[in-house]
Protein backbone atom coordinates (compact mmCIF):
# COMPACT_ATOMS: atom_id res chain seq x y z
CA UNK A 1 0.00 0.00 0.00
CA UNK A 2 1.08 3.70 -0.17
CA UNK A 3 2.34 5.74 2.71
CA UNK A 4 0.38 8.63 0.68
CA UNK A 5 -2.10 10.18 3.34
CA UNK A 6 -5.67 9.62 2.04
CA UNK A 7 -8.89 12.11 2.91
CA UNK A 8 -10.68 8.02 1.99
CA UNK A 9 -10.50 4.89 3.39
CA UNK A 10 -12.63 3.95 0.43
CA UNK A 11 -14.77 6.25 -2.40
CA UNK A 12 -17.53 4.40 -3.99
CA UNK A 13 -18.24 5.23 -7.57
CA UNK A 14 -21.68 4.24 -9.09
CA UNK A 15 -22.45 4.43 -12.94
CA UNK A 16 -23.93 2.16 -15.30
CA UNK A 17 -20.72 3.26 -18.07
CA UNK A 18 -22.64 2.49 -20.72
CA UNK A 19 -20.22 3.14 -22.39
CA UNK A 20 -17.50 4.74 -19.91
CA UNK A 21 -16.40 8.10 -21.52
CA UNK A 22 -14.00 10.36 -21.32
CA UNK A 23 -15.86 12.49 -18.38
CA UNK A 24 -16.24 8.98 -16.67
CA UNK A 25 -12.48 8.74 -16.75
CA UNK A 26 -11.61 12.21 -14.98
CA UNK A 27 -13.70 11.19 -11.70
CA UNK A 28 -11.76 7.92 -11.84
CA UNK A 29 -8.56 10.17 -11.26
CA UNK A 30 -10.17 12.26 -9.20
CA UNK A 31 -11.27 9.43 -6.90
CA UNK A 32 -7.83 7.81 -7.15
CA UNK A 33 -6.23 11.08 -6.06
CA UNK A 34 -7.99 11.44 -2.70
CA UNK A 35 -9.29 7.56 -1.90
CA UNK A 36 -7.07 4.78 -1.03
CA UNK A 37 -9.37 2.37 -2.45
CA UNK A 38 -12.30 3.24 -4.97
CA UNK A 39 -15.08 1.01 -5.65
CA UNK A 40 -16.36 0.82 -8.37
CA UNK A 41 -20.06 -0.24 -8.95
CA UNK A 42 -21.28 -0.99 -11.91
CA UNK A 43 -25.39 -0.62 -12.78
CA UNK A 44 -28.15 -2.12 -14.82
CA UNK A 45 -25.97 -5.55 -14.48
CA UNK A 46 -27.68 -8.93 -15.45
CA UNK A 47 -30.27 -6.78 -18.03
CA UNK A 48 -30.48 -7.83 -21.45
CA UNK A 49 -29.24 -5.57 -24.55
CA UNK A 50 -31.27 -2.49 -25.31
CA UNK A 51 -30.22 0.62 -26.89
CA UNK A 52 -30.24 1.85 -23.35
CA UNK A 53 -27.76 -0.41 -22.05
CA UNK A 54 -26.20 -2.40 -25.22
CA UNK A 55 -23.36 -3.57 -22.75
CA UNK A 56 -23.32 -6.56 -20.76
CA UNK A 57 -21.25 -6.04 -17.10
CA UNK A 58 -18.63 -8.18 -18.33
CA UNK A 59 -17.78 -5.90 -21.63
CA UNK A 60 -18.27 -2.81 -19.33
CA UNK A 61 -15.78 -4.38 -16.90
CA UNK A 62 -13.47 -4.79 -19.25
CA UNK A 63 -13.58 -1.41 -20.80
CA UNK A 64 -12.86 0.35 -17.36
CA UNK A 65 -10.50 -2.04 -16.81
CA UNK A 66 -8.41 -1.57 -20.22
CA UNK A 67 -9.15 2.44 -19.87
CA UNK A 68 -7.52 2.41 -16.24
CA UNK A 69 -4.69 0.40 -17.66
CA UNK A 70 -3.89 2.63 -20.32
CA UNK A 71 -3.89 5.66 -18.40
CA UNK A 72 -1.48 4.27 -15.94
CA UNK A 73 -4.37 4.19 -13.03
CA UNK A 74 -5.47 0.63 -12.60
CA UNK A 75 -4.10 -1.11 -9.18
CA UNK A 76 -5.78 -4.34 -8.39
CA UNK A 77 -5.06 -3.59 -4.74
CA UNK A 78 -6.95 -0.40 -5.01
CA UNK A 79 -9.74 -0.54 -7.05
CA UNK A 80 -12.27 -3.15 -6.96
CA UNK A 81 -15.49 -4.02 -9.53
CA UNK A 82 -18.77 -5.22 -8.27
CA UNK A 83 -22.48 -5.03 -9.69
CA UNK A 84 -25.63 -5.10 -9.30
CA UNK A 85 -29.14 -4.83 -10.85
CA UNK A 86 -31.58 -2.45 -11.29
CA UNK A 87 -34.99 -2.40 -9.10
CA UNK A 88 -37.02 0.31 -10.41
CA UNK A 89 -39.88 -0.23 -8.13
CA UNK A 90 -37.70 -0.91 -4.44
CA UNK A 91 -35.14 2.36 -4.22
CA UNK A 92 -34.65 1.06 -0.46
CA UNK A 93 -34.14 -2.74 -1.59
CA UNK A 94 -31.53 -1.25 -4.92
CA UNK A 95 -29.86 0.90 -1.99
CA UNK A 96 -29.59 -2.22 0.33
CA UNK A 97 -27.73 -3.55 -2.10
CA UNK A 98 -25.26 -1.08 -3.28
CA UNK A 99 -24.68 -0.97 1.14
CA UNK A 100 -23.82 -5.36 0.81
CA UNK A 101 -21.93 -4.68 -1.94
CA UNK A 102 -19.57 -1.76 -0.69
CA UNK A 103 -19.55 -4.13 2.75
CA UNK A 104 -17.93 -7.05 0.65
CA UNK A 105 -15.52 -5.22 -0.94
CA UNK A 106 -13.95 -3.57 2.51
CA UNK A 107 -11.15 -4.72 3.73
CA UNK A 108 -11.72 -5.14 7.93
CA UNK A 109 -13.05 -1.64 9.75
CA UNK A 110 -13.36 1.34 8.91
CA UNK A 111 -15.02 5.08 10.36
CA UNK A 112 -17.89 5.89 8.66
CA UNK A 113 -16.32 9.42 8.04
CA UNK A 114 -13.68 7.78 5.84
CA UNK A 115 -16.15 6.76 3.41
CA UNK A 116 -17.50 8.45 0.55
CA UNK A 117 -19.45 8.48 -2.63
CA UNK A 118 -18.59 10.69 -5.93
CA UNK A 119 -20.21 11.46 -8.20
CA UNK A 120 -22.08 14.77 -10.31
CA UNK A 121 -25.54 15.87 -9.40
CA UNK A 122 -26.36 16.57 -13.09
CA UNK A 123 -30.24 15.68 -13.39
CA UNK A 124 -32.57 13.45 -12.10
CA UNK A 125 -30.82 10.42 -12.76
CA UNK A 126 -28.41 11.22 -9.85
CA UNK A 127 -30.75 11.13 -7.11
CA UNK A 128 -29.15 8.22 -6.18
CA UNK A 129 -26.46 10.25 -4.80
CA UNK A 130 -28.63 11.17 -1.75
CA UNK A 131 -29.91 7.61 -1.01
CA UNK A 132 -26.73 7.49 1.00
CA UNK A 133 -26.54 9.86 3.76
CA UNK A 134 -23.78 8.19 5.88
CA UNK A 135 -21.43 8.59 3.10
CA UNK A 136 -19.89 12.20 2.39
CA UNK A 137 -20.86 13.10 -0.88
CA UNK A 138 -18.08 14.61 -3.28
CA UNK A 139 -18.93 16.11 -6.17
CA UNK A 140 -17.03 16.03 -9.67
CA UNK A 141 -17.57 19.21 -11.63
CA UNK A 142 -19.75 18.82 -14.41
CA UNK A 143 -18.71 18.01 -17.68
CA UNK A 144 -21.63 19.30 -20.23
CA UNK A 145 -19.92 18.21 -23.33
CA UNK A 146 -19.66 14.63 -22.50
CA UNK A 147 -22.60 12.67 -22.31
CA UNK A 148 -23.41 8.79 -23.01
CA UNK A 149 -27.01 9.19 -24.02
CA UNK A 150 -25.36 10.92 -27.19
CA UNK A 151 -22.31 8.90 -27.51
CA UNK A 152 -25.06 5.82 -27.93
CA UNK A 153 -27.14 7.70 -30.64
CA UNK A 154 -24.15 8.76 -32.87
CA UNK A 155 -23.11 5.25 -32.52
CA UNK A 156 -26.69 3.56 -33.57
CA UNK A 157 -26.74 6.36 -36.26
CA UNK A 158 -23.88 5.20 -38.34
CA UNK A 159 -20.79 5.73 -35.85
CA UNK A 160 -19.40 9.71 -35.68
CA UNK A 161 -16.00 8.53 -35.23
CA UNK A 162 -14.25 12.13 -34.91
CA UNK A 163 -16.88 12.60 -32.16
CA UNK A 164 -16.10 9.35 -30.37
CA UNK A 165 -12.76 9.23 -30.83
CA UNK A 166 -12.91 12.86 -28.68
CA UNK A 167 -15.38 11.04 -26.34
CA UNK A 168 -13.98 7.83 -24.81
CA UNK A 169 -11.11 6.65 -23.94
CA UNK A 170 -9.17 4.81 -26.81
CA UNK A 171 -9.73 1.32 -25.60
CA UNK A 172 -13.18 2.04 -25.10
CA UNK A 173 -13.63 3.21 -29.30
CA UNK A 174 -11.55 0.07 -30.03
CA UNK A 175 -13.68 -2.21 -27.76
CA UNK A 176 -16.86 -0.47 -29.96
CA UNK A 177 -15.55 -0.43 -33.23
CA UNK A 178 -15.06 -4.11 -33.13
CA UNK A 179 -18.06 -4.91 -30.90
CA UNK A 180 -19.88 -3.00 -33.87
CA UNK A 181 -18.22 -5.44 -36.85
CA UNK A 182 -17.82 -8.37 -35.15
CA UNK A 183 -21.16 -8.90 -32.92
CA UNK A 184 -24.98 -9.61 -34.58
CA UNK A 185 -25.82 -8.20 -31.07
CA UNK A 186 -24.94 -4.34 -32.94
CA UNK A 187 -27.60 -5.33 -36.03
CA UNK A 188 -30.09 -6.16 -33.42
CA UNK A 189 -29.82 -3.20 -31.30
CA UNK A 190 -29.76 -0.87 -34.43
CA UNK A 191 -33.05 -1.95 -35.29
CA UNK A 192 -34.46 -1.76 -31.66
CA UNK A 193 -33.25 1.77 -31.63
CA UNK A 194 -34.48 2.52 -35.01
CA UNK A 195 -38.12 1.16 -34.13
CA UNK A 196 -38.03 3.11 -30.99
CA UNK A 197 -37.54 6.53 -32.98
CA UNK A 198 -40.00 5.69 -35.22
CA UNK A 199 -42.61 4.98 -32.51
CA UNK A 200 -41.79 8.06 -30.72
CA UNK A 201 -42.26 9.85 -34.14
CA UNK A 202 -45.39 8.73 -34.89
CA UNK A 203 -46.91 10.57 -32.06
CA UNK A 204 -44.81 13.86 -32.50
CA UNK A 205 -48.44 15.05 -34.13
CA UNK A 206 -50.13 14.49 -30.77
CA UNK A 207 -51.15 17.99 -29.53
CA UNK A 208 -50.22 16.58 -26.00
CA UNK A 209 -47.64 14.18 -24.82
CA UNK A 210 -49.44 10.74 -24.75
CA UNK A 211 -49.62 7.90 -22.38
CA UNK A 212 -50.20 4.56 -23.14
CA UNK A 213 -51.78 2.11 -20.80
CA UNK A 214 -51.74 -1.44 -20.91
CA UNK A 215 -52.43 -4.62 -19.02
CA UNK A 216 -50.43 -7.44 -18.28
CA UNK A 217 -50.99 -11.13 -16.57
CA UNK A 218 -49.08 -13.39 -14.43
CA UNK A 219 -50.21 -16.62 -14.82
CA UNK A 220 -49.02 -19.04 -12.04
CA UNK A 221 -49.40 -22.74 -11.38
CA UNK A 222 -47.53 -26.12 -10.08
CA UNK A 223 -44.56 -23.50 -9.53
CA UNK A 224 -44.63 -22.26 -13.15
CA UNK A 225 -45.00 -18.96 -15.28
CA UNK A 226 -46.64 -18.33 -17.86
CA UNK A 227 -44.28 -16.19 -20.02
CA UNK A 228 -44.26 -15.52 -24.27
CA UNK A 229 -41.58 -14.92 -26.37
CA UNK A 230 -42.02 -11.74 -27.75
CA UNK A 231 -41.99 -12.13 -32.07
CA UNK A 232 -40.30 -8.33 -33.06
CA UNK A 233 -39.26 -5.34 -31.53
CA UNK A 234 -39.42 -3.59 -29.21
CA UNK A 235 -37.52 -7.02 -27.47
CA UNK A 236 -37.56 -9.30 -29.90
CA UNK A 237 -36.77 -12.45 -28.46
CA UNK A 238 -36.95 -11.90 -25.34
CA UNK A 239 -39.36 -13.26 -22.45
CA UNK A 240 -42.14 -11.44 -21.59
CA UNK A 241 -45.79 -11.72 -19.67
CA UNK A 242 -48.27 -12.15 -21.76
CA UNK A 243 -50.03 -8.47 -22.51
CA UNK A 244 -50.73 -5.58 -24.04
CA UNK A 245 -52.57 -2.50 -25.24
CA UNK A 246 -56.26 -1.44 -23.74
CA UNK A 247 -58.95 -1.33 -26.70
CA UNK A 248 -61.53 1.61 -25.90
CA UNK A 249 -64.26 -0.46 -25.08
CA UNK A 250 -63.27 -2.47 -22.21
CA UNK A 251 -61.34 -2.62 -18.95
CA UNK A 252 -57.73 -2.85 -18.14
CA UNK A 253 -58.17 -5.93 -16.28
CA UNK A 254 -60.45 -7.14 -19.37
CA UNK A 255 -57.48 -5.92 -21.86
CA UNK A 256 -55.40 -8.49 -19.85
CA UNK A 257 -57.26 -10.97 -20.05
CA UNK A 258 -57.77 -11.30 -23.87
CA UNK A 259 -54.17 -10.01 -24.43
CA UNK A 260 -53.42 -13.34 -22.65
CA UNK A 261 -56.17 -15.50 -24.13
CA UNK A 262 -55.06 -14.04 -27.23
CA UNK A 263 -51.17 -14.36 -27.22
CA UNK A 264 -51.28 -17.84 -25.54
CA UNK A 265 -54.18 -19.53 -26.58
CA UNK A 266 -54.40 -20.46 -23.31
CA UNK A 267 -58.19 -22.42 -22.84
CA UNK A 268 -59.27 -21.54 -19.41
CA UNK A 269 -62.23 -19.43 -19.63
CA UNK A 270 -61.97 -15.92 -19.14
CA UNK A 271 -64.50 -16.20 -16.35
CA UNK A 272 -62.35 -18.82 -14.37
CA UNK A 273 -59.29 -16.21 -14.95
CA UNK A 274 -61.11 -13.57 -13.63
CA UNK A 275 -62.08 -15.60 -10.68
CA UNK A 276 -58.72 -16.60 -10.19
CA UNK A 277 -57.24 -13.12 -9.69
CA UNK A 278 -55.19 -12.69 -6.36
CA UNK A 279 -53.73 -9.45 -6.74
CA UNK A 280 -53.32 -6.70 -9.40
CA UNK A 281 -51.03 -3.16 -9.26
CA UNK A 282 -50.16 -0.40 -11.13
CA UNK A 283 -46.81 -0.03 -12.16
CA UNK A 284 -46.20 3.81 -14.13
CA UNK A 285 -42.48 4.34 -13.44
CA UNK A 286 -41.66 6.81 -15.95
CA UNK A 287 -38.26 4.60 -17.26
CA UNK A 288 -40.15 1.51 -17.24
CA UNK A 289 -40.55 1.64 -21.27
CA UNK A 290 -38.13 3.25 -23.79
CA UNK A 291 -40.95 3.79 -26.26
CA UNK A 292 -42.11 6.30 -23.72
CA UNK A 293 -44.61 7.11 -21.20
CA UNK A 294 -46.23 3.28 -20.73
CA UNK A 295 -48.68 2.23 -17.71
CA UNK A 296 -49.49 -0.69 -16.80
CA UNK A 297 -51.62 -2.55 -14.79
CA UNK A 298 -51.08 -6.35 -13.84
CA UNK A 299 -53.27 -9.04 -12.43
CA UNK A 300 -51.83 -11.82 -10.51
CA UNK A 301 -53.78 -15.20 -11.55
CA UNK A 302 -53.31 -18.08 -9.69
CA UNK A 303 -54.87 -21.67 -10.96
CA UNK A 304 -55.17 -24.35 -8.93
CA UNK A 305 -52.28 -27.32 -8.66
CA UNK A 306 -52.39 -29.63 -11.42
CA UNK A 307 -51.46 -30.60 -15.00
CA UNK A 308 -50.17 -27.66 -16.90
CA UNK A 309 -53.01 -26.49 -19.77
CA UNK A 310 -51.48 -26.41 -23.03
CA UNK A 311 -50.46 -22.95 -24.80
CA UNK A 312 -49.21 -22.30 -27.98
CA UNK A 313 -47.51 -18.53 -28.98
CA UNK A 314 -50.11 -16.52 -31.38
CA UNK A 315 -50.47 -12.34 -32.35
CA UNK A 316 -47.27 -10.80 -30.80
CA UNK A 317 -46.19 -13.47 -29.13
CA UNK A 318 -43.43 -16.01 -31.50
CA UNK A 319 -44.03 -18.91 -28.50
CA UNK A 320 -46.00 -19.07 -25.05
CA UNK A 321 -44.49 -21.81 -22.49
CA UNK A 322 -44.57 -22.39 -18.86
CA UNK A 323 -41.56 -21.57 -16.94
CA UNK A 324 -40.24 -23.17 -13.54
CA UNK A 325 -40.33 -20.21 -11.38
CA UNK A 326 -36.44 -21.22 -10.31
CA UNK A 327 -35.49 -20.58 -13.73
CA UNK A 328 -36.98 -16.88 -14.38
CA UNK A 329 -33.72 -15.20 -15.65
CA UNK A 330 -33.72 -11.22 -15.05
CA UNK A 331 -30.81 -10.91 -18.50
CA UNK A 332 -33.87 -12.39 -20.60
CA UNK A 333 -36.91 -10.53 -19.60
CA UNK A 334 -38.09 -7.65 -21.49
CA UNK A 335 -38.44 -3.85 -19.95
CA UNK A 336 -39.49 -4.35 -15.86
CA UNK A 337 -41.22 -7.45 -16.26
CA UNK A 338 -38.98 -8.85 -14.30
CA UNK A 339 -39.50 -6.81 -11.74
CA UNK A 340 -42.93 -6.27 -11.97
CA UNK A 341 -42.48 -10.55 -11.23
CA UNK A 342 -40.56 -9.79 -8.31
CA UNK A 343 -43.12 -6.93 -6.77
CA UNK A 344 -45.57 -10.31 -6.33
CA UNK A 345 -42.79 -12.19 -5.00
CA UNK A 346 -42.86 -14.59 -7.55
CA UNK A 347 -39.03 -16.42 -8.75
CA UNK A 348 -35.78 -15.79 -7.92
CA UNK A 349 -34.06 -12.30 -7.46
CA UNK A 350 -30.87 -12.59 -10.06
Amino acid sequence: MSSKEYQFDYLVFIGRFQPLHSGHLAVFKQALDIAENVIVVVGSANQPRTPKDPWTYGERYEMILQSLKAEGLFDADRVHFTCIRDQIYNDQNWAASVQEVVTSAKRGWHDIDRIGIIGHNKDESSYYLKMFPQWKLVEHENLDILNATDIRRLYFEGFNSRYLKAAVPEPVFKYLEWFKVNKPEYKMLVREFDFINKYKKGWEVAPYPVTIMTGDALVVQSGHLLLVQRRSSPGEGLCALPGGHIDPNETVEECAIRELREETKLKVPAPVLRGSIKASKLFDSPKRSLKGRVITTAYLIELPPGPLPAVKGSSDAKKARWVPINEIRSDEMFEDHFDIIRYFNIGNKN
